[in-house]
């Protein structure tokens, strides 16, 4: 029986064995539709990983052709390739199932070692010790613990607890709740990352940590609902999270449901034209695309245009799939999104997710375009618009 490293080829299948790489007709749909080999961003090819997946135990130097696989980490499973598949093999599922490998060989880049260190030792991946709920600091928040009970809880993820930019998202997220009278909870110190990166990472035992850790929370405080600004911890609670007993809804499906209903108004215009940027964990892993659009469009004033790419065949920010913490050479994909924004004659490039958020802050910086677009959360631009109920 052949090794890879140690691994016995046994291990092998058993990693890769729910993905359908067998089923690859080698169509190529897969590599012509990665945002990142189209743009010469890197030699990630799914097309020739799902082929070389195939025959890795054909034993020609099977520990070198592992250790060849480091483009993997590029990765920011967008799951274009995935979405596109006309037979619906997942290359996505792959390479995270060769991400694992990696992972437990020790092949991974220096900084997503260390950004899996932070989650494993702090329960975040910003490495934040201070008190999870400091950003509701001045806000009317009530703390999952103060009631023993928690039917609907926000949860706030990781990137709005810590990051000092998209804790914007989190406060503006708890005044239009408040200003819709709804009642909720938060977890404070007891939440713990989603694992959602963790996962798609590779790393599959820190994931169940993870969850089991917020499992047990949402069973101590009898959650129904979990709202989440986060399109990454909305996927994982939905697909990820074994024997749930909740509903979780990402905040723009929430909200479509009030305007749909006629009961959310607003009290001030924002007269902006806006361009949304469609994320991939909202779009293309979950089908969500017309809702944030709702959202925006029942704002008074807003000019709601589409940038060249939406939708499903939106460009990905870069962001996912550990990105954050994992830089490679060349022109970011959040560069093109900007450009594509402007294009389009947009005031504000709305979000949906604080990685999205993130990046494109960045680099709407690094082009130096600051006076001429910026970009916003769409919790933040409803913030500005005074909701309400009627």
């Amino acid at each position: 029986m052949l090794e890879v490293n140690g691994i016995m080829s046994a291990e092998l299948h058993e990693t890769l064995r729910e993905t359908k790489f067998n089923v690859c007709i080698q169509c190529g749909t897969c590599s012509a539709s990665c945002p990142l080999l189209v743009n010469a961003r890197s030699p990630l090819n799914p097309r020739m990983l799902m082929l070389e997946v195939a025959y890795i135990l054909r034993g020609i130097n099977p520990q070198e052709s592992l250790k060849e696989h480091s483009e993997v980490w590029d990765c920011t499973t967008c799951s274009t390739c995935s979405s596109r598949c006309p037979r619906d093999a997942r290359p996505l599922d792959v390479i995270v199932g060769l991400r694992r490998l990696l992972l437990e060989q020790g092949l991974v880049p220096r900084n997503l070692g260390k950004m899996l260190e932070k989650v494993y030792m702090y329960g975040n991946a910003w490495g934040g010790m201070e008190d999870r709920a400091a950003w509701a600091q001045g806000l009317r928040v009530r703390l999952a613990q103060e009631r023993g009970e928690a039917e609907k809880l926000y949860f706030v993820g990781c990137a709005s607890s810590y990051d000092l930019r998209a804790r914007r998202i989190a406060r503006s997220t708890v005044h239009v709740l408040n200003s819709l009278n709804v009642e909720f909870s938060i977890l404070g110190g007891e939440e713990k990352c989603c694992g959602g990166e963790a996962y798609s990472l590779g790393e599959k035992g820190l994931f169940e940590e993870l969850a089991n850790a917020n499992l047990e929370a949402f069973e101590r405080y009898k959650v129904k609902e979990v709202l989440t600004s986060c399109p990454h911890g909305y996927n994982a609670f939905k697909y990820r999270y074994r024997k749930a007993g909740f509903e979780v809804f990402h905040y723009t499906t929430y909200l479509t449901a009030l305007i749909d209903s006629g009961r959310l108004m607003f009290s001030r215009k924002m007269e902006k034209t806006i361009a949304f940027h469609d994320s991939c964990y909202l779009g293309k892993h979950n089908g969500i695309y017309d809702e944030p659009r709702k959202v925006l469009e029942s704002m008074p004033g807003v000019r709601l245009v589409e940038m060249s790419r939406s939708r499903k065949m939106s460009m990905c920010c870069e962001g996912g799939g550990g990105r954050m913490w994992h830089d490679i050479p060349g022109s970011r994909l959040s560069d093109l999104r900007v450009k594509d924004a402007l294009e389009s004659g947009a005031e504000i490039i709305a979000t949906a997710c604080p990685f999205c958020l993130l990046t494109i802050e960045d680099s709407i910086k690094t082009l130096g375009v600051e006076n001429r677009i910026a970009v916003m959360d769409i919790m933040e631009l409803l913030a500005e618009c005074g909701p309400r109920l009627v």
